[in-house]
C-alpha cells in the first residue's frame, strides 16, 4: 500500500496541438524515407554482408600468413643469392690463375734442362704438340665401279678398317714419329672403325681416298711397307683387281696436335 502522506501520480498534461501536428509530419516523413531507402539500405547490408564473409575465408585460407608475400623481398634476396655465388665463381677462377702462374714459374724455372726435354718428348709421344718433318704418304683406293671380276666377293674390292690399320701397323715399325690419317692427328686413343662403305675416326666418317701419313726417316718408312706380309698381299690385289694404292714422299709436313677423344673406353695391359 502506498502511504497516505505520499504524492498521488499525477496525470499527463495533454499535448499541445501543435506539437502533436510536428510530430505527426515527422512520422510522415520517416515512413516516407523509409520507404525509399529501403532498397538501397538493402543492397549497402548484403554488400557488407558479403565484403565480411570474403575476408572470413581469405583468413581461413592464409592460416595467419600474408597472401601477398612481398616480390621486393623476393627479387632482392634473389639478387644477393647471385651476386655471392658471382663472388665465390670469382675466387675459383682467381686461385685457379694463381695455379697456372705457378706451374708457369715452375715450367719457366726448368728452363731448357733434361726435365723441360723430357717433357716435350713425353708431348710429342702423346700427339698433344704440332709436329713437323719430312714424311711418307700412302693413298688407298677402292677398286674402279666397272671392275666386276666373276667369283671374287665385292668386299675384296674396297678399303677396310684392316687395311688402313696394316699401313699404320707398317709405318710404326719404320720408325714413324707421327702420323694422321685423313689429316687426323693419330694417338695410343685413335681407333679405325669400318662403317658401311665408310671408315669412321675419331666418331667422323670418312669415304675413300684414305691417306695415312707418317713423318719419320722415309727409307726406312718405305722398306716397312715393302717389308710388310700385309701389304704384300694387299699389293696382289692392287695388281690383280686395280685397287688404288700409292706411296709418295715430302719433303715437310707438318701435323697438327691430337685433338680427339681423350678418354680411354676400353685399355688392357700389353706384356
Amino acid at each position: 500500500m502506498v502511504p497516505e502522506d505520499s504524492a498521488p501520480r499525477r496525470a499527463l498534461p495533454e499535448r499541445a496541438p501543435a506539437v502533436e501536428r510536428a510530430r505527426a509530419n515527422l512520422r510522415a516523413a520517416g515512413h516516407r524515407f523509409r520507404l525509399t531507402a529501403s532498397p538501397l539500405r538493402l543492397l549497402t547490408v548484403l554488400t557488407l554482408v558479403v565484403a565480411g564473409f570474403m575476408m572470413a575465408i581469405s583468413a581461413l585460407a592464409s592460416r595467419g600468413n600474408d597472401l601477398r608475400p612481398d616480390r621486393t623481398t623476393e627479387l632482392s634476396q634473389l639478387v644477393q643469392s647471385e651476386a655471392d655465388r658471382a663472388a665465390d665463381l670469382a675466387r675459383q677462377a682467381s686461385d685457379l690463375r694463381a695455379q697456372v702462374d705457378e706451374l708457369t714459374r715452375r715450367r719457366d724455372a726448368v728452363g731448357a734442362g733434361p726435365a723441360a726435354e723430357a717433357l716435350e718428348q713425353a708431348a710429342e709421344q702423346a700427339a698433344s704438340v704440332p709436329v713437323a718433318g719430312p714424311a711418307v704418304s700412302v693413298t688407298l683406293t677402292d677398286a674402279p665401279a666397272s671392275v666386276q671380276p666373276a667369283g671374287v666377293d665385292a668386299d675384296l674390292l674396297v678399303v677396310h678398317q684392316q687395311d688402313i690399320q696394316a699401313v699404320a701397323n707398317a709405318l710404326w715399325r719404320g720408325g714413324a714419329e707421327a702420323m694422321t690419317i685423313q689429316g687426323q692427328r693419330v694417338s695410343s686413343r685413335t681407333g679405325i672403325k669400318c662403317v658401311g662403305n665408310t671408315v669412321v675416326l675419331h666418331g667422323v666418317p670418312y669415304a675413300p681416298p684414305y691417306v695415312i701419313t707418317a713423318i719419320g726417316d722415309q727409307a726406312r718408312l718405305e722398306k716397312a711397307l715393302a717389308d710388310s706380309p700385309y701389304m704384300n698381299i694387299y699389293r696382289e690385289y692392287v695388281d690383280a683387281y686395280r685397287l688404288g694404292y700409292a706411296v709418295q714422299r715430302a719433303a715437310d709436313v707438318t701435323m697438327p696436335a691430337y685433338d680427339g677423344p681423350s678418354a680411354f673406353e676400353r685399355a688392357r695391359i700389353v706384356r
